[in-house]
């Protein structure tokens, strides 16, 4: 086993800290000589887990590589250089990724001059770093989510000094702009609005992993939309851990409603973004939302759950009343919206009247969607410290509910949309039938139909014809 070079390790107390400054960098990247001579004739792979945080992460560490020489490798068994970007958000998430670094011990078996390394948020937590370093030897690099602008340095001094290296900051540094990226799209894209989260939900692990709220410049992200549109992209999701907090750490009365308002005038034909949280929700962000026909009418709104006391102990800072008097509101002022949510079941010591009142809510408000998960404790959260008396078993059952509760709301909407024509954009052909082409709705239901390839990118007329639960069927309309 190779000897480990400690640069930095992560610390919950220094992640909590918000006191912290940071400036924007414009510096152009520079690639080491040494690195650029091994990088000839060798390839790369990223293999990215959770949010589309993380794949704009991949995209940036995917130009940093292919700025320093790399190429992407057409196969993960061949490949000269893995980097596996992890998420932390649920317990799931963290087994898969350490079922993926065990599988890789054959391949650096086999690929002695190969490099592992360990990114994204599961490594900003120290006990994942230590777990790491005792059971996975053949990992050579752990680097974390404010390390990324680091990452051709720190390949460098794997190479170079043939050591294991391990460097993860708690505090983020400078928003740096202008870095290189390879995109994985080239109709649509993500777009980061800003950093990290203050929220400090008590079952989140995010602030911790992702640092302190920062806002990128309106110009600087005006002006990458703006490129976006040049080059042909129909969609861009603007994204943040909490957009519509986006504009508040300047203290000059910035709002994510007047950078929206600015980014739907220049034109892209679809614009999205992801994701809000109810407490930031804005009139004014509604109307914005209302005015512009390029912006989707699909909003993603976490609710977690319907129960007010629930509510409290998760940190949210609003009730199921506060809520509800929102959806109204948008609703009300955007009556062809679709709604979708995330819930957790089993929040610790959460009673079935509790869980009865999360059934009630999703019957009011009748969701397009969601994204449902049983409370996984995350060290070093609040939530992780409190003695539950929920058994799995019985989270597990009401889990199930939930999702039938979901679907029995769902499958009504779904047949209201049976002979209707709607604008789709194609996204690829489909996984599970190579004679079927894919894409999404303005709403965000994924659509099947028959199609020419060539149709990949575009935006398309499509016709309902069937109901799936969680896709539709559809044919081609011309014109």
């Amino acid at each position: 086993m190779a000897k480990t070079l400690y640069k930095t390790l992560p610390e919950a107390e220094s992640a909590r800290r918000r006191n912290i400054t940071f400036d924007f960098n414009y510096e152009e990247i520079n690639v080491p000589t040494s690195l650029k001579e091994f990088a000839k004739g060798k390839t790369y792979h990223i293999h990215t887990y959770g949010c589309q945080a993380n794949y704009r992460d991949e995209e940036i560490m995917a130009g940093l590589l292919e700025k320093a020489g790399f190429c992407k490798g057409n196969s993960e068994k061949e490949t000269d250089i893995i980097i596996l970007n992890t998420c932390a958000v649920r317990e799931n998430a963290e087994k898969k990724v350490f079922g993926k670094i065990g599988d890789l011990k054959s391949f650096k078996v086999n690929n002695k001059n190969a490099i592992v390394a360990i990114c994204g948020c599961m490594v900003q937590q120290k006990h994942i770093i230590e777990h790491i370093n005792k059971t996975y030897p053949h990992v050579d690099l752990i680097f974390g989510t404010h390390n990324i602008i680091d990452l051709l340095n720190l390949l460098d001094e794997v190479i170079t000094k043939r050591l294991r290296i391990v460097d993860v900051k708690s505090l983020p540094g400078d928003i740096h702009e202008n870095l290189p990226s390879v995109r994985q799209s080239n109709f649509k894209a993500f777009v980061n609005i800003s950093y990290g989260c203050d929220k400090f939900c008590t079952y989140c692990i995010v602030p911790y992993t992702r640092g302190k709220e920062r806002s990128r410049k309106m110009a600087d992200i005006l002006k990458e939309c703006q490129e976006l549109k040049d080059l042909g992209y129909k969609e861009v999701t603007l994204l943040g851990q909490n957009v519509n907090a986006y504009g508040k750490d300047f203290k000059d009365g910035s709002s994510f409603a007047r950078l929206l308002d600015e980014v739907a005038k220049i034109g892209i034909p679809r614009v999205r973004f992801l994701t809000s949280h109810p407490w930031d929700f804005s009139s004014d962000m509604i109307d914005v939302i209302a005015k512009h026909k390029n912006i989707m009418k699909y909003i993603h709104l976490p609710v977690q759950s319907g129960n007010d006391e629930i509510l409290r102990l998760m940190g949210r800072r609003y009730t199921s009343e506060q809520y509800l008097k929102l959806v109204n509101e948008i609703k009300t002022k955007i009556p062809d919206v679709a709604l979708s949510t995330d819930i957790i079941v089993g929040f610790p010591n959460e009673t079935y009247e509790q869980f009865l009142d999360t059934l009630k809510i999703v019957r009011e408000v009748k969701y397009y969607s969601a994204f449902t998960f049983i409370y996984s404790p995350r060290n070093n959260t609040p939530a992780a410290k409190i003695k539950d008396n929920v058994t799995p078993k019985e989270k597990n059952r009401r889990f199930h509910e939930l999702v039938k509760t979901l679907e029995e709301v769902i499958d009504p909407i779904n047949q209201t949309l049976i002979g209707k024509t709607f604008p789709v954009l194609v996204e690829s052909v489909s996984e599970k039938n190579s004679e079927l082409l894919s894409g999404y709705t303005e709403h965000n239901k994924l659509v099947h139909f028959k199609g020419d390839k060539k149709l990949i990118g575009e935006i398309v007329n499509v016709k309902i014809k069937e109901s799936h639960l969680y896709f539709l069927m559809g044919e081609l309309v011309d014109g």
